[in-house]
């Protein structure tokens, strides 16, 4: 008999997402929302559901078809998300060179801890240099302490320029990494 009182979890498996997966991206989302809300963060998403917000639900289907999603799961579970595309947000300049840029990196908070968000990173890094780009970029939520943006800085990343939303009430920062 194992003495050890933690359930084991199976390896992160990364996946290719479709269209069918839409519903499965929005529920993440809202998970990682729900969480940020549970702790006082509302900045960043908001309070409400993020499959509430039209606007957001018109992006992640604009990025599953224009982009390559990707699914981490566990053990069968669907348990976090990037979607890796060719150009940035629509509010972070554009570079001179070819570039994959991570949106809506979120892991259900059931998952938080196991390294989800770390697997998907690796993936979209390897990724990036598979299809023979050097230049892998993402932005985030600035605020918090820089939370986030220490996140990505712990996974490889350096910033670059930061922004501020356009409604003047969102820091962000945008980081990048040479593959």
């Amino acid at each position: 008999m194992n003495s050890d009182s933690t359930a084991h979890v199976g390896p992160i498996r990364v996946r290719v997402g479709t269209a069918a997966d839409v519903p499965v991206f929005l529920g993440l989302l809202d998970s990682a929302a729900e969480w940020l809300v549970s702790q006082g963060y509302t900045r960043q998403w908001g309070t409400e559901p993020l499959s509430a917000k039209p606007r957001l639900v018109e992006l992640v289907e604009k990025y599953v078809a224009e982009g390559t999603p990707w699914i981490a799961e566990v053990d069968g579970v669907p348990a976090g998300m990037l979607m890796l595309t060719e150009n940035p947000t629509d509010y972070v300049a554009a570079v001179d060179e070819p570039e994959r840029y991570v949106h809506y990196l979120a892991t259900g908070r059931r998952f938080a801890g196991l390294g989800v968000g770390r697997a998907l990173l690796a993936h979209a890094v390897a990724e990036t240099r598979a299809q023979g780009v050097s230049l892998l970029r993402v932005d985030c939520y600035a605020g918090n302490g820089g939370k986030l943006v220490a996140y990505y800085e712990s996974n490889g990343f350096v910033r670059t320029e930061t922004f501020t939303a356009k409604d003047g009430t969102w820091p962000g920062q945008v980081l990048a990494m040479r593959v």
